[in-house]
């Protein structure tokens, strides 16, 4: 399971979301698609089923689509956005 580090916020926008890390000042605007692995992911949903998600509702075969969750979530591991408990 993935969860937001305390001192980030997550706000929606019309098309995406955005990530503000409050220690930095630096944030991150995701389109809508970035959006969705976000909020999957801190729902509980495992990488895997995140793409599979992907795959059925977006034009990406199931492994661009695994490709494109694994660099997201790496990205916004390096940068210490979320954890994994």
């Amino acid at each position: 399971m993935h969860r937001l580090r305390p001192d980030v916020t997550a706000c929606p926008t019309g098309d995406g979301m955005v990530l503000l890390d409050e220690r930095t000042g630096r944030y991150w605007q995701l389109n809508s698609t970035g959006a969705l692995v976000i909020k999957a992911l801190l729902d509980g949903a495992a990488p895997d089923q995140v793409a599979d998600r992907l795959a059925a509702t977006r034009p990406a075969t199931r492994e661009r689509a695994a490709a494109d969750v694994s660099a997201l979530l790496d990205h916004l591991l390096k940068e210490a956005l979320v954890t994994a408990s």
